[in-house]
């Protein structure tokens, strides 16, 4: 991506932030009215996305895994990367829960205040044996129709390994339609991506003119610990891990983040990222395609890092809200909660905050908490999903590096 194009998305989410936050402390009826009435554009924007994440999943799924040739490396890039994920979003909880507790003596009553009555209702922690039983899509169409990322990767995954093992002529005709599907999916990214600084404009005019400071203050603490844990975890996990276990140079690699970091954080939803992220791979981290085709779509849909250390916050925050003790054990178990739930993030605004009604219950702290986080939920929204993205390219990177060396010491027997 250009960079000229990199610095107008930046600054197309900055003027918006502005213009909204102008609009909240003034009230202007002129401001109000001009923040408001972009949402449309910024609507049209994120279906843009969307119309292309599906289909270029498919498409950049199966040619990667048909591509593959041999299925245990199919197994050793699938089990990197799943290894990777558990591990980071194991780290992030435990992260988070450390940070907000070190900062919880800047909080004061007035977080109480933003307590209401309101109770929300949130999705059931899954057993291990329904989790794994969801990932089987009884209709591939009808999973793909419902944005349902997980269960359409497991379906294109066995159709391509299934299409890798045909005789040549079979398997070419299918891999060269699904490389010109791809091809021209890619193109439209592109496209699109042209008026993603217009499109980010849009999405954060009216949010923080609905939002405003008032709001947020009673909050300022909880926000700030969970700003401080993703920063901390990018600089101390990501960065450390491309640098030494990928051999990439930091700078490089955080360019090449940048606009997937914007795209990420204005439609706080990591698969309308996917389009973004391969370009990124492609043009500045310069990862194998066949990697980052498989990597990526399998990151938007479990590399849920940023999630974690959000939800290890949230519980140590709302735990400290209500005055419920933290012991050993139900640190524990709400850590596996909150580890399980990670995987199972919807990928829509506010799943983060939903999604830890288990590791609630654990513990016994009230799911009235979760309307807490709710109200103040959009800026740490923002920053989990730009960090999942950025999550998802490191592995990229560490996988990429991983088939090299493997691809050298097979040469070299």
């Amino acid at each position: 991506m250009p960079v000229k194009l990199q610095i107008a998305i930046v600054l197309g989410l900055v003027a918006g932030l502005l213009l909204g936050l102008a609009a909240a402390i003034t009230q202007a009826p002129l401001l109000v009215g001009f923040a408001e009435g972009v949402d449309p554009i910024g609507v049209a924007f994120v279906d843009l996305l969307k119309m292309v994440v599906i289909p270029l999943v498919a498409a950049v799924i199966f040619v990667g895994v048909a591509s593959l040739g041999d299925l245990r490396r199919l197994g050793r890039m699938g089990g990197a990367a799943m290894g990777f994920f558990a591990v980071t979003s194991v780290v992030g909880v435990l992260l988070g829960m450390g940070v907000m507790r070190t900062l919880l003596p800047l909080a004061s009553d007035a977080a109480a205040q933003a307590i209401t009555p309101e109770t929300v209702q949130a999705p059931t922690l899954p057993g291990p044996i329904e989790f794994l039983l969801s990932l089987i899509p009884s209709n591939p169409f009808q999973a793909a129709a419902e944005g349902a990322l997980l269960p359409l990767i497991v379906f294109v995954v066995l159709f391509a390994a299934a299409t890798g093992a045909l005789p040549e002529k079979e398997r070419e005709g299918l891999m060269g339609l699904a490389r010109a599907i791809a091809a021209a999916l890619i193109k439209l990214t592109h496209w699109i991506l042209w008026i993603a600084p217009v499109g980010v404009f849009a999405l954060a005019a009216p949010v923080t003119a609905r939002a405003g400071w008032a709001m947020l203050q009673s909050l300022i603490a909880f926000v700030i610990a969970v700003l401080v844990a993703l920063l901390a975890f990018v600089a101390l996990v990501y960065v450390p891990a491309v640098r030494t276990l990928g051999g990439m140079r930091v700078r490089r690699f955080l360019k090449g983040c940048v606009s997937p970091q914007v795209i990420a954080a204005a439609t706080v939803s990591s698969p309308a990222t996917v389009p973004a992220m391969l370009e990124a791979a492609d043009s500045e981290l310069r990862v194998s395609r066949t990697v980052s085709g498989f990597v990526i779509p399998l990151g938007a849909g479990l590399g849920r890092a940023g999630s974690a250390v959000f939800q290890g916050a949230g519980l140590m925050f709302l735990a400290w809200l209500y005055g419920v003790p933290l012991a050993v054990s139900g640190i524990g178990g709400a850590v596996l909660a909150t580890f399980i739930v990670s995987f199972t993030v919807p990928s829509i605004p506010g799943g983060s905050v939903l999604s830890l009604a288990p590791a609630l219950g654990t513990v016994g702290i009230p799911l009235d908490g979760l309307a807490v986080l709710l109200g103040v939920d959009r800026i740490p929204d923002m920053a989990r999903t730009a960090t999942n993205v950025t999550g998802t390219l490191t592995a990229t990177v560490l996988v990429d590096r991983l088939e090299e060396r493997a691809t050298a010491e097979r040469q070299a027997v």
